[in-house]
């Protein structure tokens, strides 16, 4: 994960803390309040992270085990590698999951390089300084939605996105990318279609 997407994601963490009744008022301090907050709520999410990935390596195992004794009792090979082949297919995704789970110390370190805190201030504050004009741009690519029907998550989702796209001068297809990345992380599978869908209109205006 590069600086930027970490930025992203402290920015969505840290947007989710601030309560959203349409007029954002914070000032500098209060949004560095925000910004340790977060990292303390992404820190939580890590150690939360491998305490799954533990729980999942130990089904896997488990599994393993189990299509062996199945094989000493069932001359099925067939059933035997079906078995075999589920629990590889886990383990990989939880050491993927672990990977990247294992290279967010170094990055949350990173979090005290000013370049991070100031990319995550600056985006709060567009987004707080810009709420109403960024809300109403959204809603005309929403096709007969309104922003504000959506969970609070997506909304901050695609308000990231914009900012991204209309005042980072951050390529279209990367905010998009980074925008889904974030959906798949924190959204749920409705609001993960409905980001995209939102997302694809934006990138045709």
């Amino acid at each position: 994960m590069h600086n930027r997407s970490l930025s992203r994601e402290l920015s969505l963490i840290s947007l989710g803390l601030i309560k959203d009744k349409g007029d954002f008022k914070l000032n500098k301090f209060q949004i560095e309040e925000i910004f340790e907050s977060a990292l303390d709520a992404l820190i939580n999410h890590c150690r939360e992270e491998l305490d799954n990935c533990e729980s999942d390596l130990e089904n896997a195992s488990q599994k393993i085990l189990d299509s062996e004794l199945q094989e000493g009792f069932d001359s099925s090979y067939s059933n035997v590698r079906d078995e075999l082949k589920k629990s590889l297919t886990k383990i990989e995704t939880v050491m993927n999951t672990l990977s990247i789970t294992l290279d967010f110390p170094k990055l949350i370190i990173s979090s005290g390089q000013i370049d991070i805190r100031e990319d995550v201030n600056q985006r709060i504050r567009k987004i707080i300084n810009n709420l109403k004009s960024i809300d109403s741009d959204i809603d005309q690519a929403m096709d007969g939605w309104r922003l504000r029907r959506l969970p609070r998550i997506d909304r901050d989702i695609l308000r990231l996105a914009y900012v991204d796209i209309n005042f980072l001068n951050t390529p279209i297809s990367v905010a998009c990318d980074e925008a889904v990345n974030l959906a798949n992380k924190y959204s749920d599978l409705q609001g993960r279609k409905f980001i995209n869908g939102v997302l694809r209109r934006l990138q045709t205006s």
